[in-house]
């Protein structure tokens, strides 16, 4: 990494730097996972084995926004597509040697089973979503097939102002995440403060790609309190524009770097979220088919569309069982 003192920073705060803009980061649910048996709410909704998931980021110095919410650090961020970049065999190889480096000090815990901590050492899911934009590192094709070649699934997280890096896409990644943070272009400027001028024509662009792409879809909303919390009917616009498998109303954490530009005041309760996520459901025509109260999320599907993916998990389906 170019800048010296971010790298530093960044090292301190436990990111394994395995690249010039690429690094790996231990997730608070690969740690509960392994010390207490407890998976993330994408477990529970999607059947996702938390101990066996690395979260990494090929672009970790390159983003368009700069969120309020964001909890990573910000500052530095390019706003382009890669011009140097991490060749997508030596990315996935040292990723997973970062993960087994930071794992490998849970080996002799106590409370750590000898068969999860084996299992931990083979990731079965990549989170494409540690920090930057993954749509702007310009080899994320050729690294999605790599992992796909090793029965690695893949969650591709992108707040969507890069519609041509949607385009782009192929192979597509197992789940697709589009962030939608904000109901309008007034409140997209204020809370996500983007570089582009046009990020929001951008991001409303991406919606229109993201309903014809053939894989699993996936919208979320980072709720605000006193931000971005309510216009459910505006909010429904945009989902129906994109018509995802799921929504994810989710609230905003205080933590990390976000405690500098946000207050504990602006972290929603979980009812309030839910009462988000039932009107938000009402006018997209989604029923509600889960919720997670410790992460502050809702779940909302499209009928007949099977939230487990094969192979992790009894193949449930939107609206009932299969």
């Amino acid at each position: 990494m170019g800048d010296q003192d971010l790298a530093t920073e960044l090292s301190g705060q436990g990111y394994q730097l395995i690249g010039r803009h690429s690094a790996v980061k231990l997730c608070y649910w690969t740690r509960q996972s392994l010390v207490e048996g407890r998976d993330c709410y994408k477990g529970r909704f999607y059947g996702i084995e938390s101990h066996r998931c690395l979260q990494m980021s090929p672009a970790i110095d390159s983003c368009n926004l700069h969120c309020r919410f964001c909890w990573r650090n910000q500052g530095w961020e390019n706003d382009s597509v890669m011009e140097e970049y991490d060749d997508p065999e030596g990315l996935l190889e040292r990723s997973i040697e970062a993960q087994r480096r930071i794992l490998s000090g849970f080996k002799g815990e106590a409370s750590v089973s000898k068969e999860r901590w084996a299992a931990s050492q083979s990731p079965r899911h990549i989170a494409i979503s540690l920090t930057g934009e993954p749509t702007l590192y310009p080899k994320m094709n050729r690294f999605l097939e790599l992992c796909h070649e090793r029965g690695i699934t893949t969650f591709l997280v992108t707040n969507g102002t890069n519609p041509d890096g949607l385009r782009a896409l192929d192979p597509l990644p197992t789940q697709l995440y589009l962030s939608v943070t904000a109901p309008n272009r007034e409140v997209f400027q204020r809370l996500t403060m983007p570089t582009d001028p046009h990020a929001w024509d951008r991001l409303v662009e991406s919606l229109g790609i993201l309903r014809g792409l053939r894989t699993r879809r996936v919208l979320r909303h980072t709720l605000v309190r006193g931000w971005n919390l309510g216009w459910s009917e505006q909010y429904a616009e945009l989902d129906l524009l994109a018509r995802p498998d799921f929504i994810e109303p989710k609230g905003y954490v205080y933590m990390g770097r976000s405690r500098q530009r946000l207050g504990r005041p602006h972290v929603p309760t979980h009812e309030e979220v839910g009462t988000f996520a039932r009107a938000l459901a009402a006018r997209v025509g989604y029923p509600i088919l889960d919720e997670s109260p410790e992460s502050k999320v809702f779940l909302l599907g499209r009928e007949g569309v099977a939230r487990f993916l094969p192979g992790l998990g009894p193949l449930a389906v939107a609206g009932g069982t299969a």
